[in-house]
């Protein structure tokens, strides 16, 4: 069956209708999101936002799930599960986080503005305006059922808001983990690349620390009984540098280098922090496995290393099932009258855990933006009607797709 075809032209229409008439609430929803700081260590800011995405899932019928962070570090995960037939049709995951980069204050700093049909804002398109579309979207599709989940083609659509993306998921990734294992496909809402395309592979990224274990010693009177941990500290970050461009599309960078106390001192201790970034798994486990055994040979007798996974996310491989997703976007987009295509990127996202697990996933299905995690974020208002209207009728399309019907009973790809 071609891709998209399952949505027909009026209900097409019908689904722009009706996210069009509620652009207004969209924009009011923006702001008072991007007004709350929700920093991902601000637990406070980013249960104030929960309050308000629970209070939105029970609006649109859905059975809602708060799980705090057993330690209370980070905001509650809400999970919001909207329930069709039994049986009926697909199991459905929207992934959505709460969380942004920016510390408390920046709210007030720099309060959201429209400004020649731009808005801005901190989190304005990372990724409130996303998780917004996962909302409308979903209203979208309830009022094309007529205010009823159970008269769509979906067993189930769950949506997950998590509250600590922006650092990893540490908290989230279990819930997200658990639920994965029993949908069909997944949909991550982080936003449209700056040119309006949409991601079907992302990095795998491995952040290490290092600490490197020297002698200390008076660096006037006996340096020679010093083992200088600067030293082998610099050594092995030429060589981790190095590994840039050994393997397609690996990156490798050393980002922090803390040691020392006092000029005279030979330092005893240096840490390093490394970003390592691989396209497919096998590639980003030889860089890894590269970084270990440079901190075998430090280049400095006597010189210790010890290496601490401190995050890590496997990569977003494109799976052969996540083209057929993808072959819907690209399809419905072009009824909708514009053009997108699949794309990869170096971030990773929560995309790469569930398609890490073997999940058809597609990411980057928010509204057009760009500048994350800088004070020139922004997202492209015109994009927002257009881009929901999508994501509503990929939804519908993949519920009422016979080959992705035929998924659950077959070996994943």
């Amino acid at each position: 069956m071609t891709p998209g075809a399952t949505v027909g032209p009026d209900e097409l229409q019908r689904l722009e209708a009706t996210v069009a008439a509620g652009l207004p609430a969209f924009l009011e929803d923006l702001e008072r999101l991007c007004a709350i700081d929700c920093g991902s260590y601000s637990p406070a800011g980013v249960n104030q936002v929960a309050d308000w995405v629970a209070s939105a899932f029970e609006a649109l019928g859905g059975e809602v799930e708060r799980r705090p962070d057993p330690e209370a570090r980070y905001g509650d995960t809400v999970i919001g599960t909207f329930r069709g037939r039994e049986g009926a049709g697909r199991r459905l995951l929207l992934i959505g986080h709460m969380d942004t980069v920016f510390p408390d204050g920046t709210a007030a700093e720099r309060p959201f503005r429209i400004v020649d049909g731009v808005a801005y804002g901190p989190g304005v398109t990372d990724m409130k305006g996303g998780f917004l579309a996962g909302i409308h979207a979903l209203a979208a599709l309830r009022e094309l059922g007529g205010g009823q989940w159970d008269t769509l083609p979906f067993e189930r659509i769950t949506y997950v808001a998590n509250p600590d993306e922006e650092i990893g998921s540490p908290s989230s990734t279990a819930h997200i983990r658990a639920i994965a294992a029993d949908v069909d496909a997944c949909f991550v809402l982080e936003c449209a690349r700056a040119n309006g395309d949409f991601v079907s592979s992302r990095k795998g990224i491995a952040d290490l620390h290092l600490s490197i274990h020297g002698r200390a010693a008076h660096a006037g009177v006996e340096p020679e009984k010093g083992r200088n941990a600067i030293l082998a500290g610099a050594r092995i970050v030429e060589r981790v540098q190095a590994l840039n461009g050994r393997w397609p599309g690996v990156t490798a960078n050393v980002g922090v280098f803390r040691s020392g106390t006092r000029p005279n001192v030979v330092p005893d201790l240096a840490e390093l922090e490394l970003d390592v970034r691989g396209v497919t798994r096998i590639e980003l486990d030889a860089a890894v496995a590269a970084i270990h055994a440079i901190a075998g040979e430090p280049g400095v007798p006597d010189v210790s290393v010890e290496i601490e996974q401190m995050a890590g996310w496997l990569p977003m491989e494109k799976l052969e099932r996540s083209g057929r997703l993808a072959d819907h976007v690209i399809a419905l987009a072009a009824r909708l009258g514009f053009s997108t295509l699949d794309v990869g990127t170096g971030g990773a996202s929560d995309a790469n855990t569930t398609s890490g697990m073997g999940v058809p996933t597609i990411d980057g299905l928010g509204p057009i933006g760009g500048r994350d995690h800088s004070p020139d974020e922004y997202l492209e208002v015109d994009s927002i009607v257009p881009r929901t209207t999508l994501l509503a009728a990929l939804l519908l399309a993949t519920g009422r797709d016979p080959v992705v019907a035929g998924w659950r009973a077959g070996p994943l790809a």
